[in-house]
């Protein structure tokens, strides 16, 4: 049924439904199931223009250990519970980074796919994955490595790279029912 026309002479395609704080934000009549690293959605703004949001998804394991030096260890075990294990624990991290902007009208492209993953795996994957975060990278030195603190350096790390569109969202997916979201500093 896909690109179907109802004989009314209505698109009967199947549709996703954009959503962002409860606010609908369109429909998008194109989706790509197959690329599950990639997702699209579309919002009507600035007069008719498109405000596309490009996610691109990516993975890494790493270590932690949630622990403040200025706590006693009670305290760090009362507020952290066991993630203040001295030996900590680690994650399959899951990340998901959204670049807002319009369509070059040249290419299509708010930002290109392939130069996305290639500033999220070299600005931020390669730096964490496989490390313990509270001592082998060097941009986390000294902050409690929390799924929120975790987010925020992504954005301070991959920012200055997004030249096409804007970065919109770092999504952080510490367990599969336990997530952070961070959309930069006002």
């Amino acid at each position: 049924m896909i690109g179907a026309i109802h004989e009314s002479g209505s698109d009967i395609r199947p549709r996703i439904g954009c959503r962002l704080w409860g606010k609908s934000l369109g429909v998008l009549s194109w989706a790509a199931p197959w690329r599950q690293t990639s997702r699209l959605c579309v919002r009507k703004v600035n007069h008719g223009k498109e405000m596309i949001y490009v996610t691109r998804r990516a993975h890494f394991s790493a270590a932690h250990r949630l622990f403040n030096a200025s706590f006693s260890d009670d305290k760090n075990f009362a507020v952290y519970d066991k993630c203040a294990s001295p030996n900590g624990h680690g994650h399959n991290y899951d990340l998901e980074i959204t670049v807002a902007g319009e369509p070059d009208p040249q290419t299509g492209y708010v930002i290109d796919l392939k130069e996305l993953k290639k500033i999220i795996e070299e600005r931020f994957v390669s730096k964490v994955d496989h490390k313990h975060l509270n001592y082998d990278v060097e941009f986390l030195k000294g902050v409690v490595p929390t799924a929120e603190n975790i987010a925020a350096a992504c954005w301070n790390q991959i920012a200055p790279y997004i030249r096409n569109g804007r970065l919109f969202s770092v999504k952080l997916y510490e367990t599969q029912n336990n997530f952070v979201e961070y959309k930069g500093g006002t």
